[in-house]
């Protein structure tokens, strides 16, 4: 399956690869995270720092799956709002959940200092625009749901937001405590820092069969075989051995980066911008200066080959981002589509498999995946070490809801 095509814009940002040295195998592991993207780096990353046994495996390059496409935005506000979210689960669980993904957000913070990647993740306030006037009552009640459980965020009017913002919108909501993120170098950030302190990374290793063995598993590969008590499959968008995912839809998206543009004095603090619509709009800026920003998502579970196609869909985002920034002169230098995927419920499936024991995944559907991979790989971290975790029910792969 192919998680992207067209033309990416992190590679670009990254001087050098990864060279590897292929570990010497064990006979056993405690533990093997399949998949060394973001969500299998940062699970390697938290169990390395738990003094956990492991070994990373991935069928390819680190980094060159869904999160070289990956667009960097980290929010802790989740594509379904709070308020919403409340209705679905109840207030109580609501909260809690949003309150991980807000300690998720800091704990990536603390990643980014000790792989020495902080110039690349850089905190961010959020505004989310109401699209058109009939989505200001959801905003104000996302706004006031939020400041009741204390979420820092701030109201602004048609007015106030028209004296911070050079776009006229009927009303925003913002969020503080933020980020931006260059995913790529972060994720390989952290697998130098793993492989500097001798974690076994397997790279190129096609994981063909995953068979029970005692209380564990056998994981097979067309050169040898792993042998490990608990697996954990961080597979981003792609299979996911073993497991029913008919609550998961694949989709599709489109992204750009543009030319650097020489300020953003118009775009106050640089903050990540989204709105209410859906599909939405999103943009955001980088260090060298350009805007990255995505949306027309499509209900097609294929990337598209059509270089024409991608640059319509391109040409069409660059121009949602101009009708917000006009002083801006903007081009298209990098323009591609990608995979992604969403649950039903909007919530990450993270957790062991419900019929075979000591069979773990890390599923961050969703907008907010990375996120969820960072407080994901903690609940994951103490699932295998056999601690109870009371929030692993909100994300429990066998949820009705």
């Amino acid at each position: 399956m192919e998680m992207h095509n067209g033309n990416l814009y992190w590679p670009i940002t990254e001087s050098e690869q990864i060279v590897l040295q292929k570990p010497i195998q064990k006979e056993q592991y405690d533990v093997l995270v399949i998949g060394a993207g973001m969500s299998g780096t940062l699970t390697a990353y938290t169990l390395y720092k738990d003094g956990i046994d492991f070994a990373v495996l991935d069928k390819g390059k680190v980094g060159a799956g869904s999160t070289a496409a990956n667009t960097g935005l980290i929010q802790y506000s989740n594509d379904i709002m709070l308020h919403e979210l409340a209705d679905q689960i109840g207030e109580v669980d609501a909260v809690r959940f949003y309150k991980l993904c807000r300690e998720a957000v800091d704990a990536l913070d603390e990643v980014a200092e000790t792989v020495d990647a902080k110039d690349v993740y850089i905190r961010r306030d959020s505004l989310c625009f109401a699209s058109e006037e009939a989505d200001v009552s959801k905003l104000k009640r996302e706004y006031e749901m939020l400041t009741k459980h204390g979420f820092d965020a701030e109201w602004l009017d048609q007015t106030a937001l028209q004296d911070r913002f050079p776009f006229d919108k009927p009303a925003a909501l913002i969020t503080k405590g933020d980020a931006e993120v260059n995913p790529l170098t972060l994720s390989r950030q952290v697998v130098r820092h793993l492989s500097m302190n001798d974690v076994p990374i397997f790279e190129e290793t096609d994981v063909t069969e995953v068979v029970p063995d005692g209380d564990g598993w056998l994981v097979l590969t067309p050169e040898t075989t792993f042998k490990a008590k608990h697996v954990i499959f961080a597979t981003g968008y792609g299979p996911a051995p073993l497991l029913d995912t008919h609550r998961i839809e694949l989709n599709r998206s489109y992204a750009i980066a543009t030319n650097p543009i020489k300020d953003f004095k118009d775009w106050d603090g640089q903050a990540l911008i989204w709105e209410t619509k859906r599909p939405y709009l999103y943009l955001r800026t980088t260090v060298d200066g350009r805007i990255i920003a995505g949306g027309l998502d499509e209900e097609k579970p294929e990337t598209p080959h059509s270089e024409a196609l991608i640059h319509n869909r391109a040409e069409r985002i660059r121009q949602e981002v101009a009708a917000l920034f006009p002083m801006y002169d903007l081009t298209v230098e990098y323009a591609w589509a990608a995979l992604f995927g969403e649950s039903i419920d909007h919530l990450p499936f993270i957790g062991e498999h419900p019929d075979r024991k000591n069979l773990f995944y890390l599923l961050g559907y969703g907008g907010n995946g990375t996120v969820y991979s960072m407080l994901g790989s903690k609940i994951l971290s103490d699932l295998v070490r056999g601690i109870d975790n009371s929030d692993a029910r909100l994300v429990r792969l066998d949820r009705t809801r």
